[in-house]
């Protein structure tokens, strides 16, 4: 059994029995250790680069669930807009729009998360809750036909201390738990919380995870290259 086999074997075993799936993020890996994941059973890979994830979708089998991980700018929405099944990382209304107007295009509905800023850093993309609210409410989201929220999407700070990390996916579940008590519109479908990555997946799916982005755990230590 191959290294790879182990840990998708380890990481089936212990989601076994959670409400959690697993997302292998394969951004840097060649298609031929994806090729290799998908034979070991995985079908849903997270890539956080609209090019490189458009060229593994096109060699790779077409009952993949492709997630968008990382942060999408605007003017790359159409090169994924065909086939992406999930965009994780959606933190304006300006970035929806556009979903909204490619998935017209292309006659589907897209499905997204809502991205919101967990921890202290600066550096992190995200909404914080005022600013969810502000985009939920506002006219040209009520309007939106090709677009569905499947949920809310948030990374923890980087930071060694767990008791931190918790108290931030607690959040997470709280504000999830908290749109859609207070929400009904025919754009939401509030089922998923992406929360947990490589270092605090354990956490995460204590807290609520629905998804797990994992790609060193699985795949090894990412190729910087």
């Amino acid at each position: 059994m191959s290294a790879l086999s182990e840990n998708i074997e380890k990481f089936e075993k212990e989601l076994e029995g959670t409400d959690c799936k697993l997302v292998a993020v394969s951004k840097t890996k060649p298609i031929s250790l994806l090729q290799e994941a998908y034979d070991c059973g995985i079908r849903v890979f997270g890539e956080n680069k609209v090019q490189e994830l458009t060229e593994k979708h096109e060699a790779l089998p077409k009952d993949i669930e492709w997630h968008m991980i990382g942060h999408l700018q605007r003017n790359k929405v159409k090169y994924i807009a065909p086939f992406v099944s999930l965009i994780h990382s959606v933190d304006s209304l300006r970035l929806l729009a556009e979903i909204n107007k490619r998935g017209a295009q292309h006659e589907r509905v897209i499905p997204c998360l809502l991205q919101i800023h967990l921890g202290k850093e600066e550096t992190k993309f995200g909404l914080d809750e005022s600013e969810l609210v502000e985009l939920l409410q506002h006219d040209d989201f009520s309007k939106m036909e090709h677009i569905r929220i499947r949920g809310l999407m948030g990374m923890a700070s980087n930071t060694d201390d767990e008791q931190t990390i918790r108290e931030e996916f607690k959040s997470l579940k709280q504000l999830f738990e908290k749109v859609k008590s207070t929400y009904s519109l025919p754009q939401l479908e509030l089922k998923e919380i992406s929360m947990g990555m490589s270092g605090d997946y354990k956490i995460a799916i204590e807290e609520g995870s629905t998804l797990v982005r994992v790609g060193s755990a699985i795949f090894g230590a990412r190729n910087y290259s």
